[in-house]
């Protein structure tokens, strides 16, 4: 899944950690190499701190929580709003560019 020309901000593709089921093995904080995740000394429990560092489409975290702890958005839906957003840009631009050019 690629997602050229769609603003990261806009894209909600992050993990999150069941808190519930985490316990605490550090997996997920040491695989990710994006700095995605934090760790919480006090829970001793990984903290989703800087979401947008993680890659569209990437979740190669999540098969390596023993727990089952570590969870993503639904790929077809994340990709089908991707979609959506480059329709609304391409929209978008091609109103920008049919108004007229207003130079005095």
């Amino acid at each position: 899944m690629t997602a050229r020309k769609v603003p990261r901000e806009r894209i909600p593709w992050h993990p999150s950690v069941e808190i519930a089921k985490c316990t605490g093995c550090r997996v997920c904080y040491e695989f990710c190499q994006h700095g995605v995740y934090e760790w919480d000394e006090t829970a001793g429990r990984p903290v989703v701190a800087r979401p947008l560092n993680c890659l569209v489409g990437c979740s190669g975290c999540q098969p390596r929580c023993p727990a089952g702890a570590v969870s993503f958005p639904d790929v077809a839906e994340i990709a089908a709003l991707i979609r959506e957003i480059r329709r609304e840009l391409t929209e978008g631009d091609q109103a920008a560019n049919s108004r007229p050019n207003r130079r005095a």
